[in-house]
């Protein structure tokens, strides 16, 4: 078993307009997050969000806390929201076990211990991407399926923006501290998502790129509204959001990804939005 990580610190909308391909990709991309028997996670600065993939092929892997956290244990001072985008799988807390089948989440609150992944095929094993934010309190944990999620239809295929919003890990869904996680899949034939484009300083993101057929691409935009950047996305990458970026993306097929947030507030309907037309 391996795990890794890196510390990202935050960047200022300054600095960042100065920023070439390379520096835009080593700040807010999170390229290699699903390596089989690894778990592999960044500590970023924005909210001291934490954005992380698990792999359990041939082992079970511990979520052992990291040396940036200062702590005996993963969740002492934090929650945690996971989504399986893989095989079947299972992650053990404590005494419990809970069967996470594709596209099913899990929130895990503060003051557990002995988190662990495992799959249930090791042939065709669980990717875990996960997200865990700062918390003040201890809220139940509660595996979701989309079933439970709160459902929203937005946009056409006539503007190329036919989408489903899943809800997962809201609090119209269970309680939590600061953390939201939710899925939106894209319909064949619609690229765009989260177009108009919107900030929210309330809170920072984290997208998560998935279902992207092989030799297709996503475009992940990201700057302020009038001064824009791109960063070119495959299958199972991340990307970070400051609080101060829009967070969109077109590609080169439909795809699926997963957002996260954490900050102060937890509507989700809070959020600065933009005209297409102000976009620079």
């Amino acid at each position: 078993m391996k795990i890794n990580y890196e510390v990202r610190y935050a960047a200022h909308p300054q600095d960042a307009k100065q920023y070439d391909t390379t520096r835009l990709r080593d700040e807010f991309l999170i390229e290699n997050p699903m390596i089989s028997n690894e778990i592999n996670m960044v500590y970023t600065m924005y909210d001291r969000l934490i954005v992380g993939g698990a792999v359990p092929a041939s082992e079970v892997l511990l979520l052992n806390a990291i040396d940036p956290m200062k702590c005996d244990f993963f969740l002492e001072h934090r929650e945690l929201g996971i989504i399986n985008v893989g095989g079947a799988g299972v992650v053990i807390c404590g005494t419990e076990r809970y069967e996470i089948a594709y596209k099913e989440a899990l929130y895990l609150g503060r003051c557990n211990e002995n988190v662990s992944f495992e799959s249930v095929d090791k042939d065709s094993p669980a990717h875990f991407y996960f997200n865990s934010a700062i918390a003040h309190t201890n809220f139940p944990n509660k595996k979701v399926t989309k079933a439970e999620a709160v459902i929203v239809e937005l946009g056409s295929l006539e503007g190329s923006n036919h989408r489903v919003i899943n809800k997962l890990l809201v609090r119209e869904v269970l309680p939590t501290c600061q953390l939201q996680m939710g899925m939106t899949e894209l319909k064949p034939g619609s690229v765009w998502n989260t177009m108009p484009a919107h900030t929210h300083d309330r809170r920072m993101e984290a997208y998560f790129y998935f279902e992207v057929p092989q030799e297709q691409a996503v475009c992940h935009f990201m700057g302020e509204i009038k001064e824009t950047r791109h960063i070119w996305m495959h299958n199972e990458q991340a990307v970070i959001s400051p609080v101060w970026s829009i967070h969109s993306a077109s590609a080169t097929s439909n795809y699926t990804f997963i957002w996260g947030m954490a900050g102060e507030n937890l509507d989700y309907s809070d959020m600065d939005s933009c005209k297409a037309t102000d976009l620079r």
